[in-house]
């Protein structure tokens, strides 16, 4: 809990706290993260360098590190924290929430004598250092620092009070950050594997009109093979079926306005080329919670399977799961694309009882005991996840 003591000595107003705030709660949006809130700390505590340490070198791995400079990002030359000089940091073991400064803790002879401030911080003319250690609720630890040069001066209390008062919403913010960021590799992660099994998706806004696709969907479109996008709408070739999806599309946006996330809907639709109709499902998403009208948002998700396409199986997870050799591989991956003995001896240029020799032992290998369980045993197991 902050002290009101601490703010009246921080001798920050109203306006100025609340764009600190703004911009600390804005920094896990940012491509760069905090770098606007690290730059107006850095302005308002008239330092050279403001760094932000999100994740701590370690030796198999580099730290994630965010900075401010009268430079920009990076001083010039700057030698490489992550790499040379974590492991003589005397801030590692900072105490948590403890904002000091290197000569406070060290008193000045000692610390401009430290190894760190000699080989690091000196070439890049830095000599007053501001300190604090963080960690969050969720145990993400985390440092924040402040550097001025050798004309500067070392911080006062009221600029260390300020770093005090901030610390406690930069802790809310990295873990809001941390978050997203694991929100986004599990998104990224299950988009791959949809793309993988050549699942087409489409997200849809609340007027029906196309807001993202994936690679599978995209190519479908461009075929215009039974289903395409105009001017952001999904249309079907056939007139009839258009009219259809166009119903099914607007009950599914029904579904998304009274938060009904539960149904979905289905439809096929037919090919100009004659072949097998494609599939779609229609998910409502759920109910976001923002407000403004001219905002487009997700409102319904289209699933598209082509049954003339195989997921894309990995040649190598296939031999390494069922320990098949080279050839045996490829007949399993031509029974997965539904070809005949025939077609797979002229596919592979062999003799059709070679296919089936090899297909003896593609059964025995996997437990399959014709090609329909074969091919089911394949699409069923991981080799199109990877």
């Amino acid at each position: 809990m902050i002290s009101e003591t601490l703010y009246q000595t921080a001798a920050l107003d109203p306006a100025g706290l609340s764009d600190f705030l703004g911009r600390i709660y804005q920094g896990p949006k940012e491509t760069i993260p905090w770098s606007g809130f690290l730059e107006t700390a850095r302005q308002k505590l008239d330092a050279t360098f403001v760094t932000l340490v999100l994740r701590n070198p370690a030796s198999e791995r580099p730290g994630l590190i965010v900075n401010a400079s009268v430079f920009g990002a990076l001083l010039p030359g700057e030698p490489s924290y992550s790499e040379h000089y974590y492991a003589i940091c005397p801030f590692i073991d900072w105490p948590i929430d403890r904002v000091a400064t290197a000569d406070e803790v060290f008193g000045q002879a000692s610390w401009c004598e430290h190894d760190f401030y000699l080989q690091y911080l000196a070439p890049l003319d830095l000599r007053y250092i501001l300190v604090a250690n963080i960690r969050t609720e969720a145990g993400v630890d985390c440092a924040f620092f402040v550097c001025r040069n050798h004309q500067g001066h070392d911080f006062a209390d009221a600029e260390k009070a300020l770093v005090s008062v901030l610390l406690p919403h930069l802790k809310t913010a990295v873990d809001m950050h941390s978050t997203l960021d694991e929100l986004n590799s599990e998104r990224l992660l299950y988009a791959a594997t949809i793309d993988r099994m050549l699942v087409g998706t489409a997200i849809l806004d609340e007027r029906g009109k196309v807001m993202k696709s994936n690679e599978a969907a995209s190519r479908l479109f461009a075929t215009r093979d039974g289903l395409y996008s105009r001017q952001d709408k999904l249309c079907a070739w056939s007139p009839s079926e258009n009219r259809a999806l166009q119903e099914v599309i607007q009950k599914v946006l029904q579904q998304h306005q009274c938060g009904d996330t539960e149904c979905f809907e289905v439809i096929a639709l037919s090919r100009p080329t004659g072949e097998m109709p494609l599939t779609l499902l229609l998910r409502p998403i759920s109910l976001n919670y923002q407000a403004d009208n001219s905002t487009r948002r997700p409102a319904v998700a289209v699933f598209i399977r082509d049954p003339a396409d195989s997921p894309q199986a990995s040649r190598r997870l296939l031999r390494k799961l069922f320990q098949l050799t080279a050839t045996e591989t490829e007949v399993a991956l031509l029974m997965m694309d539904g070809l005949t003995l025939d077609e797979a001896a002229d596919k592979l240029g062999v003799m059709k009882n070679t296919v089936r020799a090899h297909l003896r032992g593609v059964f025995a290998k996997t437990g399959a005991t014709r090609q329909a369980l074969l091919v089911k045993t394949l699409l069923n197991s991981v080799v199109s996840l990877a």
